[in-house]
């Protein structure tokens, strides 16, 4: 994300100021999790004791350590951040972009062709054009959905099922650089070499139903969602996700009382959309409300919003805004998701 390289301690040296002062305002590393609520696996904080030993470096003149003890040069990736695929699917032919303008979101489908289910204990997703490309989700259809039915063809002890004979969706939104460029996503995949005891569904708390709208030059909108659990699950993660205009982003238990319990809130930022992973799964017992809130500030004084004048309405575009609380919950291996949406008929 920097406009410089921090590999080496030449390259470093000069910008030992700077990078100081953004860990201590809080620009870097990257995170913004309110310290209020909930402990997360992957937060990337710097402790105390670490930002003193480097304002004490930098109050030293930033001096070279000894060579001789220096750590090996990190190594970049080469191919796959994961480990090496078992199988790569791609898109079947490349989609053509413009060089400006708006690009509808692309809906690509790609048959998995698997007789049998597959376990996937680690995925990446790799754009051919990622410059153009603003986001993109892989689906799983199964077999025995209709969704886009018709149209052309275009951890070891958790994972995600892929069942025999499905096809893969990818759901894709380009955006436009002023040139002109083609892309052909792939995924590569990682069987599990078990089967494993547990399987992770990604649900979501969205409002996609309704227009939101926001209001020309709000500083503070709000919007919530609220659901309840049909099954018992075990809470693994979250992933907020707003456009341009997103402010905050809080997920909630409501408890029976109608007290409230913050697993996460966030100041959202668009540019650093992040997953917040809880260092200790959380056991959620069927019929658990949770809700989510979001913020929105479509004023002025929101240095990245297009246009405070305009009210917002839901839309798929970064100039629309969305509202989308995903999180992650381990279930049974034997449990789908159209079986976890059952209720049982005492709740």
């Amino acid at each position: 994300m920097a406009p410089f390289s921090l590999v080496t301690f030449k390259e470093t040296k000069p910008w030992a100021l700077p990078i100081l002062d953004s860990i201590k305002n809080g620009k870097m590393p990257p995170w913004f999790a309110d310290p209020c609520c909930g402990r997360f696996a992957n937060s990337p904080l710097l402790s105390r004791d670490q930002i003193a030993t480097m304002a004490n470096w930098l109050a030293a003149g930033a001096p070279a350590g000894d060579p001789k003890s220096a750590p090996p040069p990190p190594q970049r990736a080469v191919g796959w951040n994961i480990a090496t695929p078992d199988l790569v699917l791609k898109m079947p032919a490349p989609v053509r972009l413009p060089a400006q303008g708006d690009v509808e979101y692309t809906y690509e489908i790609v048959p998995t062709n698997f007789t049998e289910g597959k376990w996937v204990a680690m995925s990446e997703l790799r754009p051919s054009a990622r410059n153009h490309v603003h986001h993109a989700v892989v689906y799983i259809r199964p077999p025995g959905s209709n969704w886009l039915r018709g149209a052309p063809v275009g951890v070891p002890f958790m994972a995600k099922l892929i069942p025999a004979r499905a096809d893969l969706i990818f759901q894709i939104h380009y955006t436009t650089n002023g040139h002109a460029a083609t892309d052909q996503t792939s995924a590569g995949l990682v069987f599990s070499k078990q089967p494993p005891k547990q399987r992770v569904l990604t649900l979501q708390l969205a409002n996609d139903h309704d227009t939101i709208p926001i209001p020309p030059n709000t500083d503070n909108y709000r919007v919530e969602v609220s659901g309840t659990l049909p099954n018992d699950a075990l809470l693994l993660s979250f992933f907020p996700h707003m456009h341009l205009r997103g402010k905050k982003f809080e997920y909630n238990i409501v408890h029976a009382d109608g007290g409230r319990e913050t697993l996460l809130r966030v100041n959202y930022d668009f540019f650093w959309q992040l997953s917040y992973v809880l260092a200790e799964p959380r056991r959620l017992p069927a019929g658990t409300k949770l809700e989510v809130i979001a913020w929105y500030d479509n004023s002025k004084n929101n240095p990245h919003n297009p246009d405070p004048n305009s009210r917002v309405e839901w839309g798929d575009q970064t100039f629309n805004e969305m509202m989308v609380g995903f999180f992650d919950v381990a279930v049974p291996a034997e449990m789908d998701k159209e079986h976890f949406f059952i209720r049982s008929a005492s709740r």
